[in-house]
């Protein structure tokens, strides 16, 4: 399944792109681009894809992603109007990795921002007090000129490569086959498993999205993700009933419910095999250190 090529635009005046969404969902489908993308997110929350990593994001997360690694980020509000209030949706910067020169990478003295870049090929979420400097950082980039636009991007890379608050979301073994024209077919199966998740999804009607039989799908969608689409589709509810567990003061019975799940004890394991805790747990642990 092939993520689509974003082409970026940059300026003359410019030798990287910085700029401040003010909507989500400028990108909503899944693509990759020669870029290195740095995104901060001021708000919102939702489902994201990066290589082969599933979870949720939410308000304030910071992502950095590698040249040619697909990725996809899913609002949880699709209400457009919702968002139009002025407010930033996001922070991005693209770079490519010889915008400051071929060489500049050889350089021995930069053999820490080489390396970061390429542990980026998996995607790495920051946290911690490296989210804070680097979310700052980029409040600065956005006004910077000249010269001091340059040394803020490479302040930003050289404080994530310092530190260890950060961690990797694609798995260490995950290539992508750019081979294959299949980028509708990708698409169309995330689109329309967000868009039903809460709901019972039968192999036929997924397959039937995809164009395939049955058999097809099942093999195909292992050889291409390395996992069934049942696990696909467990990670997409379990994500939910996270978000659920935070934001509503429900029963777990009836998140567990409205999460597409059609047993409650079935929903206990597999939650508990996902996130390490148990429904409860979790939103004890959420609600002790919001407070």
């Amino acid at each position: 399944m092939k993520p689509q090529l974003l082409k970026v635009t940059t300026t003359p005046s410019y030798s990287f792109s910085v700029r401040l969404d003010k909507m989500q969902n400028l990108n909503n489908r899944w693509h990759y681009h020669p870029e290195i993308e740095l995104i901060h997110f001021h708000r919102g929350s939702g489902t994201q894809f990066v290589g082969d990593s599933i979870k949720r994001f939410v308000t304030d997360d910071i992502v950095l992603v590698g040249s040619n690694l697909p990725h996809y980020w899913r609002d949880d509000n699709d209400n457009i109007s919702d968002f139009n209030n002025g407010m930033p949706y996001s922070t991005v910067v693209h770079f490519t990795e010889d915008f400051w020169g071929s060489r500049f990478l050889e350089l021995p003295e930069n053999k820490q921002i080489k390396n970061i870049l390429e542990r980026a090929q998996r995607g790495l979420l920051l946290s911690g007090d490296l989210r804070l400097k680097v979310a700052s950082l980029m409040q600065r980039i956005l006004s910077a000129d000249g010269p001091e636009r340059i040394i803020t991007l490479f302040e930003i890379l050289l404080s994530v490569a310092r530190s260890d608050e950060y961690y990797a979301l694609s798995s260490m073994g995950y290539r992508y086959d750019f081979s294959e024209l299949e980028n509708d077919r990708i698409n169309a199966i995330y689109n329309h498993t967000l868009s039903h998740f809460n709901q019972k999804i039968c192999l036929e009607e997924i397959a039937e999205i995809a164009g395939m039989v049955p058999n097809s799908f099942c093999r195909y969608f292992k050889s291409r993700t390395g996992k069934t689409y049942s696990q696909f589709l467990t990670e997409i509810r379990i994500g939910h009933a996270c978000k659920l567990l935070i934001e509503k003061n429900i029963s777990i019975k009836q998140l567990c419910f409205e999460s597409g799940f059609m047993n409650f004890s079935c929903f206990h394991k597999r939650f508990k095999a996902a996130t390490g805790q148990s429904p409860q747990s979790y939103r004890e642990a959420f609600t002790e250190k919001r407070n």
